[in-house]
């Protein structure tokens, strides 16, 4: 099974992590300088969950978004 959510489609989705680095204007330096930009993915918070699909039960991988919503009939 791939990691996308059954329910919503979502996948992983690209980012970044940025490194600051200086005193800020307003405490009186010259302000925050880009040190590095890290390249990185966000991955779905993806749950395993078994559910009544058309009277069989099926393991599907959902994020947490969509089991909060309770749309579907758990097994």
């Amino acid at each position: 099974m791939s990691k996308v959510c059954e329910m919503c489609g979502k996948t992983k989705a690209n980012g970044g992590c940025i490194t600051r680095k200086g005193l800020a204007k307003k405490a009186g330096g010259i302000g925050m300088h880009v040190v590095k930009n890290v390249k990185r993915t966000f991955e779905a918070n993806l749950q395993n969950v078994k559910i009544n699909a058309g009277g069989t039960v099926k393991t599907v991988k959902m994020c947490v978004r969509c089991i909060r919503t309770g749309n579907f009939d758990k097994a």
